[in-house]
C-alpha cells in the first residue's frame, strides 16, 4: 500500500519517480528524515561515515536556512547534532520567501553543506525561488531539501504549479498529508531522489526481522526514523484513490480562490487590512494593535462560527487564515467575514466606552 501511495504521491507532487518515500508521523519527522540523509551524504563526500564515526571530530557540516523557515528545521538540526551554530540564515524578501540572490555569497564550494528551501512559508505562502537556488547550491556541491509541508501540493495544480517550478531538481523533501489531502494526523511523507543515500542514514537490520539479508530491497521502515508505527499508507492510499488527480487539483484550487474571497472581503471592510499577496491558501489579516487582535482571536474561540488562530509576522500580530478543508464553501466565508466584523465592532465600542 505504501509502495502505491508512494508512486502516485510522486507523480502527483512533480517528483522523480524513482524517489525513495517513507511514510512518516508528519512534516517534523519528515524534515528530520530528509536532513538525516542530506548529513550522511555531505559528509560521506568529506570522507567521513557518520554512521559508523559519529559527529565528534567530523568535518562541520553548513546548514543553509530562509530567515522565515518552519521552526521544525531548526529542530531537525537539533535532533541531528548540528546543532543551531550550523544555520546560515539568508535573508527573506517581503514576501516571506528567501531571497536567492543571496545564497550564492553564503555557499562554501567543497564544504559540507546542506541547504534548506521552503514550498510555502507557513504565514504568507510565498515559496522560494527553487529552481534558481537548487542551481546555485548543486553547482557549489550542496545537498538540498525541500521543506514543503504544504506548499509542496501547489504542484497538484497547473494553476499553482508554477509556485514550486524546478522542484523535482533538489536532493529530498518533506510534505504533510493533513493539510490538503485531509488525512489525519500522523501522516507525512519524506521523499529522497537518492534511495542509497536515504537507506543508508535511515536503515537498520535484526535477525529476527523477516527479509533482513544481505542484497535485500529496502522499504518501509527503512525510510522513517520509526521501527513501530501504524499503517499510515491505507489513509493515503484512500484518500488519493477517492479523490484521483483532478480531485487533489480542485481542491487546491478551491482552497486558494477562498482564500482570495476571504482577502477580498475582509479587506474592503473598514478596520481590516491584508498584510500579505496573497498567493496560496494563506490570508494574514490586520485588525488593530496587539492588544485588540488578541481579544479579536480569543472572541473568535468563544463564538464558534470558525475556527482561525494568530500569528506574529515581523513583530506584527495578526490573524492567520489557513484554507485546506476540502468541505469549506463561499458561503462559509461569507459566514466567517461577517463574523469577524460584528466581533471586532463589538471590541471596539467597548474599548470606547
Amino acid at each position: 500500500v505504501e509502495d502505491v501511495a508512494g508512486s502516485w504521491l510522486k507523480e502527483l507532487l512533480g517528483l522523480p519517480a524513482h524517489a525513495s518515500v517513507g511514510f512518516t508521523t508528519g512534516a517534523q519527522g519528515a524534515n528530520t528524515v530528509g536532513l538525516a540523509a542530506g548529513r550522511w551524504q555531505v559528509l560521506h563526500r568529506a570522507g567521513w561515515d557518520v554512521g559508523r564515526d559519529g559527529l565528534f571530530g567530523a568535518p562541520p557540516v553548513q546548514v543553509i536556512v530562509g530567515a522565515e523557515r518552519h521552526a521544525t528545521v531548526d529542530r531537525a538540526v537539533r535532533l541531528l547534532g548540528l546543532g543551531e551554530r550550523s544555520l546560515v540564515e539568508i535573508p527573506a524578501r517581503p514576501d516571506g520567501a528567501m531571497d536567492v540572490g543571496a545564497l550564492p555569497d553564503a555557499l562554501e564550494p567543497g564544504g559540507p553543506t546542506i541547504v534548506c528551501l521552503q514550498a510555502g512559508n507557513v504565514n504568507t505562502g510565498a515559496c522560494d525561488d527553487l529552481e534558481a537556488a537548487i542551481e546555485a547550491a548543486h553547482e557549489a556541491g550542496a545537498w538540498v531539501h525541500v521543506d514543503g509541508a504544504f506548499g509542496l501540493w501547489a504542484a497538484a495544480s497547473s494553476r499553482t504549479a508554477h509556485l514550486v517550478r524546478g522542484v523535482e531538481l533538489a536532493d529530498s523533501w518533506s510534505c504533510d498529508g493533513h493539510k490538503w489531502l485531509n488525512v489525519p494526523y500522523d501522516c507525512g511523507y519524506a521523499f529522497c531522489a537518492h534511495p542509497e543515500v536515504h537507506a543508508a542514514a535511515l536503515a537498520y537490520t535484526a535477525s529476527y526481522l523477516t527479509g533482513q539479508v544481505a542484497g535485500r530491497e529496502f522499504g518501509g521502515g527503512d525510510f522513517v526514523v520509526e521501527s513501530s508505527r501504524r499503517a499510515r499508507g491505507f489513509a493515503t492510499w484512500a484518500a488519493l484513490r477517492s479523490l484521483g488527480r483532478s480531485g487533489v487539483a480542485g481542491l487546491v484550487d478551491r482552497n486558494c480562490e477562498l482564500a482570495r474571497r476571504f482577502a477580498a472581503e475582509l479587506g474592503a471592510l473598514d478596520g481590516f487590512e491584508i498584510a500579505n499577496d496573497v498567493v496560496l491558501n494563506q490570508v494574514l489579516v490586520r485588525a488593530g494593535d496587539e492588544a485588540l487582535t488578541t481579544r479579536l482571536e480569543q472572541a473568535i474561540h468563544d463564538d464558534g462560527t470558525a475556527w482561525l488562530g494568530g500569528t506574529t509576522w515581523r513583530g506584527e500580530r495578526l490573524l492567520r487564515i489557513a484554507v485546506s478543508n476540502w468541505s469549506t464553501a463561499p458561503a462559509d466565508v461569507d459566514r466567517t467575514v461577517a463574523m469577524l466584523a460584528r466581533l471586532r465592532a463589538d471590541l471596539a465600542g467597548r474599548a470606547g466606552g
